[in-house]
C-alpha cells in the first residue's frame, strides 16, 4: 500500500512537472537585459495564448446566440403568462376591495393642520359631498 501511494505521488509530480502552471509573477526575475526582455515576451505571449483559448472554449456564434436569446424569451412568456392570468384572478375573486366607509368618519381621521389651497378650505380634494356643501353655502351667501 506504501508503494502505490508512493509511486502515484511520483507519478504526479512528474506529470505536474510537464504541465504548465500559472503564476502571479508579472516582472521578470533578474538577470541581463536580454533575459529580462525575452522572459517579459514569452510572459505576454503566454498570456495571449491562454486567453485565445478561454476565448475559443466560451465563444458562440451569432445564430446561437440569437437561438439562446430566443428561447429564454419563450421561456418567460411561457411562465409569465400563466402568473399573471393568474394573479388577476385572485386578486379578483379573493381579495376584497375596501373603500373608505360611508358616513361621517371618527375626528382622528379629520385632523387637519392648515387649511387647503383650494376655495373650499375645510374640504379634502375628492370628498365630493363635502364640496357640494360647501359649493351650495357660498353660493347661498
Amino acid at each position: 500500500m506504501l508503494t502505490a501511494r508512493t509511486l502515484t505521488r511520483s507519478v504526479v509530480r512528474q506529470g505536474s512537472a510537464t504541465i504548465q502552471r500559472r503564476s502571479n509573477q508579472t516582472v521578470p526575475r533578474l538577470g541581463t537585459q536580454a533575459e529580462m526582455e525575452a522572459e517579459a515576451i514569452a510572459q505576454l505571449r503566454a498570456r495571449v495564448r491562454r486567453q485565445k483559448e478561454i476565448m475559443d472554449a466560451t465563444t458562440h456564434s451569432h445564430e446561437e446566440e440569437l437561438a439562446e436569446m430566443w428561447k429564454w424569451v419563450k421561456i418567460s412568456a411561457v411562465v409569465a403568462a400563466p402568473v399573471c392570468v393568474l394573479s388577476v384572478l385572485k386578486d379578483m375573486l379573493f381579495v376584497g376591495h375596501s373603500h373608505r366607509p360611508e358616513g361621517p368618519v371618527p375626528e382622528y381621521m379629520n385632523i387637519q393642520v392648515k387649511e387647503f389651497p383650494w376655495e373650499c378650505e375645510t374640504c379634502a380634494l375628492f370628498d365630493l359631498e363635502c364640496w357640494k356643501k360647501c359649493r351650495a353655502e357660498k353660493a347661498g351667501n
